[in-house]
């Protein structure tokens, strides 16, 4: 959606500072509260979703209907069917529509968060924090931290990853990517949680690591890092756009063990990351237009192309190895699910908890059990699921 709403604006170079920053609020209010405006209106229109927001900011009546006077740039006037919607109120909403998640989803979430259904998937209507890793091959996160807040960025160290940066919303995060500290490879962007997964994969010097489904590489840098950039990583994707984005990334990185495939060789790895493509429901913080294109067939596709990558990633681990499975997904299908059959096939479950113990000797962060599972209420991260084996023979 922000890049939609870019490219929109770019055609309409009319539109000043102020009316972009407008359409923007109103496009991703309507989107993270949908469930809500369409019920208040009894549709799914545009229209009727702003109408909903109108009111729900305080709008009287009245004063929307002389918004809408059809005047000038003004919308067309109230139908007789939306002053009637705006007059009623409607019956009271179901938990879809409290939680703000699609009906269809109502199971899944349920099975993942019991009866706080409701108050977890609230808190992913609230803008995300700007989550940044400090890359240690050219910088430190001190360094990191004090160069941004010299800056007036209000940066603070993360409470879990120990390389993580954290501004708050809103940050001036479009210059951020144009900063000399971002071209120097002083950071990248990434969520607290993906950090974490790459921790708990126990990644070091001198290792033969495969990202399978590596797309633009975060948490190919990431395990680069925890390697101190010596042994090698097998980036696999299809698209070679991303490979290509990748390879700039890691030059910017200073990461020069990192090779890129379309397709992986017959060939083991004592390490092999699998951060599946999935549903993105993690991230509707972030990105709230995903959970209202999902759909059930779409859902189906993703976890066969999940288990399909699974069985690849499986086969190219060598005896002893780790196994990582990854999603930025909450939804038990395409995590817990997915993995449930990996003990049959020569694999021995993993707990986090324990990895983490190993890996980092801190307390853990909430979320982290058998499997690590963080979300926004829990730990103020993207909704994520990592799950960790390691093959026996």
């Amino acid at each position: 959606a922000d890049r939609f709403i870019r490219d929109w604006f770019r055609a309409r170079r009319y539109a000043g500072s102020k009316d972009r920053a407008q359409v923007a609020e109103h496009v991703f209010g309507a989107y993270r509260r949908r469930a809500h405006f369409s019920w208040r209106l009894q549709s799914t229109a545009p229209r009727a979703l702003m109408i909903a927001s109108l009111l729900d900011g305080g709008t009287a009546p009245a004063e929307i209907e002389a918004l809408f006077s059809g005047e000038g740039h003004a919308p067309a006037a109230l139908t007789q069917a939306e002053r009637a919607a705006l007059e009623g109120s409607p019956p009271e909403p179901p938990d879809w529509v409290k939680g703000e998640f699609p009906e269809f989803l109502t199971d899944q979430l349920v099975r993942a968060f019991g009866d706080r259904v409701i108050e977890e998937m609230v808190a992913f209507l609230s803008r995300a924090p700007i989550d940044l890793r400090a890359n240690t091959l050219t910088a430190t996160r001190d360094v990191v931290i004090d160069a941004l807040k010299r800056d007036s960025l209000g940066a603070q160290s993360m409470p879990f990853a120990r390389e993580g940066v954290r501004l708050p919303p809103g940050a001036r995060s479009a210059t951020l990517s144009q900063s000399a500290l971002f071209r120097s490879g002083a950071f990248e962007f990434q969520d607290e949680a993906a950090q974490i997964a790459v921790l708990l994969s126990a990644a070091r010097p001198g290792m033969r690591v495969l990202d399978l489904a590596a797309g633009a590489g975060g948490k190919t840098l990431g395990l680069a890092a925890l390697m101190a950039n010596e042994g090698e990583i097998v980036a696999c994707d299809i698209r070679e756009e991303a490979l290509a984005q990748l390879r700039m990334r890691a030059a910017r990185a200073g990461v020069s063990i990192v090779r890129t495939v379309t397709r992986a060789r017959d060939e083991t790895f004592d390490l092999v990351f699998l951060d599946a493509p999935c549903s993105g429901s993690g991230t509707w913080r972030r990105q709230p237009e995903l959970k209202w294109r999902l759909t059930p067939e779409r859902l189906s596709e993703l976890c066969r192309l999940q288990e399909m990558l699974l069985e690849e990633a499986a086969a190219r681990v060598s005896v002893g190895g780790r196994l990582v499975y990854a999603t930025c997904s909450v939804l038990p299908q395409e995590n817990e699910d997915r993995v449930a059959a990996l003990a049959r096939k020569r694999f021995a479950p993993v707990a986090a908890l324990a990895a983490w113990s190993t890996a980092c000797g801190v307390p853990p962060p909430p979320g982290m059990g058998q499997f690590f599972r963080p979300t926004p209420l829990q730990t103020g991260t993207d909704g994520f699921f990592t799950a960790l084996f390691e093959r026996t023979s």
